[in-house]
């Protein structure tokens, strides 16, 4: 029997924590690879009161891969209501006490996981303390990612302000994978952050593993709204340099219902145009993705079986 399938995992918010629920109970090694440029709710208030790097898709994701979700995976969800610690879950504040226990933020990652079992490991993108700019396609430039996705229309690029250096165990978890997965996610706040940090950018360049973006299956206001599936897939594409071997996108009904709700946030489902996919060399996977429900979100199951069968088909050539 040959060695279990290692996959990494880049993202951020819950994009990637629904991803990591719907591979953790596979035959695969995990590493999910977070993004740290949060600057909203508690990740931002204690980003500002603390000078913390933002905990929150960090305990996301830390939650997804433990082993048991429902007692400890409740309590780090838990959030405060009454007092000054309103809004904060709890397991914001575990993790920014065991970075002051430990003396750093990589380490309380890691003590973390061990306490909640993870299936997996969970890694931040860089240990330094970053700001996301955007432009948008009106030339508008923007600070922060609470900003971003709270504006109209699309971007057109991210970068990090100062340039980062990447956490050296996700390049190396990068270079060692078979799989490379770039969402589902914000395109603009999860996903292109972490093609920002040369070191990370490069690694994909370098690295032998199949590198997949997992495609949303709604548009978001302030970042990619109006874009179709193939906007969507060049601006993964062009920010990698061309690293990009598959994309696997949502091709099936919503209901029409959600469709309308969601409209009102001016939000559309990303439309499939095979013609507009075709020049960029890739592999496309369509596949029912949504889950049943009275969200539109990515469904575990689906997830699981189209990446499974990506892999199945890399393994085998």
């Amino acid at each position: 029997m040959g060695a279990r399938p290692r996959i990494a995992a880049l993202g951020g918010g819950t994009g990637l924590s629904n991803l990591l629920r719907a591979l953790k109970d596979e035959d695969c090694d995990i590493t999910a690879i977070v993004t740290v440029a949060d600057d909203g709710g508690s990740s931002g208030r204690l980003r500002r009161e603390l000078g913390v790097l933002p905990p929150g898709d960090i305990r996301n994701c830390l939650v997804a891969l433990a082993a048991d979700e429902s007692l400890m995976g409740t309590l780090f969800q838990h959030r405060f209501v009454d007092g000054d610690l309103a809004g904060h879950p709890f397991g914001n504040l575990f993790l920014v006490a065991l970075a002051e226990v430990t003396g750093s933020f990589d380490r309380a990652i890691e003590e973390c996981s061990r306490v909640l079992k993870i299936n997996g490991r969970v890694l931040p993108t860089t240990l330094d303390h970053v700001r996301l700019w955007a432009e948008r396609d009106s030339g508008e430039e923007v600070c922060g990612e609470t900003q971003i996705g709270s504006g109209a229309g699309a971007c057109v690029r991210v970068w990090l302000d100062p340039v980062p250096t990447a956490y050296p165990p996700a390049v190396d978890a990068l270079l060692a994978a078979d799989m490379v997965l770039l969402g589902p996610g914000s395109l603009y706040t999860s996903v292109l952050p972490h093609l920002a940090i040369p070191e990370i950018a490069d690694a994909l360049q370098r690295t032998s593993a199949q590198r997949v973006y997992i495609g949303n299956i709604m548009t978001q206001p302030g970042e990619t709204g109006g874009l179709d599936a193939a906007a969507h897939v060049r601006a993964v594409w062009e920010a990698t340099g061309g690293a990009l071997d598959a994309a696997v996108l949502h091709d099936g009904p919503i209901d029409p219902a959600l469709i309308a709700r969601y409209a009102a946030q001016s939000q559309e489902p990303v439309l499939v145009d095979e013609e507009r996919l075709s020049g960029m060399d890739i592999r496309v996977i369509r596949h029912d993705l949504a889950e049943q429900g009275d969200v539109v979100r990515h469904c575990p199951q689906a997830l699981a079986s189209a990446i499974c069968g990506l892999l199945d088909v890399s393994r085998s050539l």
